[in-house]
């Protein structure tokens, strides 16, 4: 079950012109596959949420030049690409009393996938494969 635990890098920045362009770059640089991201902004400042091919190598790199990085354990859920999907996902998780603390998503080719920072990463997994809900790992995304 621990598969499904994945660590996210988050990447603290300077909120200025170019600075995801250099994220971009040194992944690109070090051929790691961004498999979803996600921007926040606060006072000037923003963090680069992302769940990569490699991340131990990305926080490497992205550590020696200067920036600070920290993993977060998240989670990757399919979940239907239609109205409802996010109901699903959600509802069963707070039926379980499990928070969600923020999430980001993507669409490709049919499949709707939703990446969580959840209070309980652990029993966030097990309710959701009881349910009968689809997880994946890194080599899913």
């Amino acid at each position: 079950m621990s598969s499904y635990i994945m660590n996210q890098i988050s990447m603290f920045s300077e909120n200025r012109p170019g600075r995801l362009a250099l994220f971009a770059k040194a992944m690109m640089e070090e051929k790691i596959n961004i498999y979803a991201f996600s921007i926040a902004e606060a006072d000037g400042f923003g963090i680069i949420r992302a769940v990569v091919s490699d991340p131990e190598k990305a926080k490497r790199k992205l550590a020696g030049m200067g920036f600070t990085v920290a993993f977060t354990e998240v989670i990757a859920v399919q979940m239907k690409d239609e109205p409802g999907g996010l109901y699903d996902v959600a509802h069963m998780l707070a039926e379980a009393g499990i928070n969600i603390e923020y999430s980001y998503a993507y669409s490709r080719e049919k499949k709707a996938v939703l990446v969580l920072r959840v209070d309980r990463s652990k029993e966030a997994v097990e309710t959701i494969l009881e349910k009968g809900g689809r997880l994946l790992n890194h080599l899913d995304l």
